[in-house]
C-alpha cells in the first residue's frame, strides 16, 4: 500500500505542545495501519483540510484529527457530518467512545483509547463509498 505523507502535515503536528503530539501521533498511527490492513485500498494520502491533519482513500470518507486550545483536555477524530458514520459509531459503541454531535469521536486527554473499537471506525470511513447504502454500513 501507498502512503502519501506530508510535510504540512507534519509540521502542523509538531507544533502541538507535546502532549497533544503524542496524542495525535498515536490517532495517525491508527489510521495508516488500519488502512494498511484493508485489503482493497491501494493508497491512503495525508494532507491539511480546514488546517488539520486529514487521511483520505478513494473509498472512503476523509478523516481528520486535532486539537483545540479552547478544549484543551480534549482532542477529536472527525468525519464527514453528512455520511451515516458517527450515528453507525453511536449505535456500535455509544457506550465505549464519547461523540460530538455527528462529525466526532471525542477523546479526554486522560482517557485510554479502546484500540479495537476506534480501528473500526476508522475502517468504516476508509471504506465508506463501499458501504454507504447498507443499513448500519454492513456491520
Amino acid at each position: 500500500m501507498k502512503i502519501i505523507k506530508s510535510q504540512n502535515v507534519a509540521s502542523v503536528i509538531n507544533a502541538y505542545p507535546s502532549e497533544v503530539k503524542v496524542k495525535l501521533l498515536f490517532l495517525r498511527t491508527l489510521i495508516f495501519e488500519t488502512a494498511y490492513e484493508i485489503q482493497n485500498i491501494s493508497s491512503i494520502e495525508e494532507a491539511l483540510k480546514w488546517g488539520e491533519p486529514s487521511y483520505l482513500t478513494k473509498q472512503g470518507s476523509t478523516i481528520r484529527i486535532d486539537w483545540k486550545e479552547k478544549t484543551p483536555n480534549s482532542y477529536a477524530m472527525y468525519f464527514h457530518c453528512k455520511t451515516k458514520l458517527v450515528d453507525t459509531f453511536k449505535e456500535l459503541y455509544r457506550d465505549t467512545l464519547k461523540f460530538e454531535g455527528n462529525r466526532a469521536i471525542i477523546f479526554n486527554m486522560k482517557d485510554k483509547i479502546p484500540v479495537n473499537e476506534l480501528k473500526h471506525c476508522i475502517e468504516l470511513s476508509l471504506t465508506y463509498h463501499q458501504r454507504e447504502n447498507l443499513p448500519l454500513l454492513g456491520v
